[in-house]
């Protein structure tokens, strides 16, 4: 008979209790949704004028698959630099030397505590502020440093967790090798800790990808400008428009999550499949022993 470690099995009166309490709580899901969707209707919000539309291709063609290309474009280049952020600085925080450990600790901690949307103005502003307004920085290039900034200082924090959450054997094992910390890095530490870092790195993927609609503040054309700018304003439905938009990122963030947990379930198998191809010549030796 197998127990949880973590609470007690529910007994018939507990699990009565549970689904009534889930019942209950799908009913008053449902009546909220009944509500917003009745008043949306009472207001013509559903007329098909409104949503007509999104069922032509010029719109889809000159509005919503250009803004969606630059969010792409945004979210890929500030995705990998931040990555790369993320590596450089959190390995530094791991530095066995403290003029490097505290530095990196330090600008990881600044950028971290600055609201991303301040930091994607200053991107935009400060340069331009300091050179009296001759030099202008591009929206996609503000943009880029705001995300690549904040998510880097965040993804530091998560390689550095990832990694100190390796068991200390590991480490020690790799040492007692003859392995330097770089080899003990790359080899053992890295390898393992990644396959427990890619949740936490798939949501802050998916986070950056839709801070990059905070780039409607300093004008640019991304998907939320134009699904709730530049449409509403030819076609006067506001509420269509951020549905549809709203949906688009459902679909993208999907995407997104199904392509990390490929990711992961091919990292999990090879890593079988070469500790399987590393221990069988061990165990054909250990029996090769015991039968001299």
């Amino acid at each position: 008979m197998s127990t949880s470690v973590l609470f007690d099995v529910p007994g018939p009166r507990a699990r009565l209790r549970n689904n009534v309490l889930t019942l209950l709580s799908a009913v008053v899901v449902l009546g909220i949704a009944h509500l917003l969707i009745k008043g949306l209707a009472d207001k013509g919000q559903f007329a098909g004028r409104l949503w007509e539309p999104f069922l032509r291709l010029d719109v889809w063609t000159g509005q919503i698959l250009p803004g969606l290309l630059a969010t792409l474009q945004a979210a890929i280049v500030s995705a990998v630099l931040a990555l790369v952020f993320g590596v450089v600085f959190g390995l530094g925080r791991l530095s066995d030397h403290a003029w490097i450990r505290r530095p990196a600790g330090a600008v990881v901690e600044f950028f971290r505590a600055i609201p991303l949307l301040l930091l994607i103005f200053f991107a935009q502003a400060g340069p331009a502020t300091m050179s009296g307004y001759t030099l202008s920085v591009p929206a996609f290039a503000a943009v880029v440093v705001g995300l690549t900034l904040y998510n880097g200082s965040v993804l530091a924090e998560v390689f550095r967790a990832g990694i100190q959450a390796v068991p200390k054997g590991q480490s020690e094992a790799g040492y007692a090798l003859g392995l330097r910390k770089g080899g003990v890095m790359r080899l053992i530490l890295l390898p393992q800790a990644t396959t427990a870092m890619m949740p936490a790195i798939v949501s802050q993927m998916v986070v950056l990808l839709k801070d990059t609609a905070l780039g409607w503040v300093i004008a640019y054309e991304e998907l939320l400008n134009f699904g709730l700018k530049q449409i509403p304003a030819n076609f006067g439905n506001l509420i269509p428009s951020a549905i549809v938009i709203s949906l688009v990122y459902i679909a993208i963030n999907l995407a997104l999550s199904y392509l990390a947990n490929v990711l992961e379930r091919r990292s999990r198998r090879s890593r079988r499949t070469s500790a399987g191809v590393v221990t069988a010549p061990a165990a054909v030796g250990v029996g090769v022993e015991t039968g001299v």
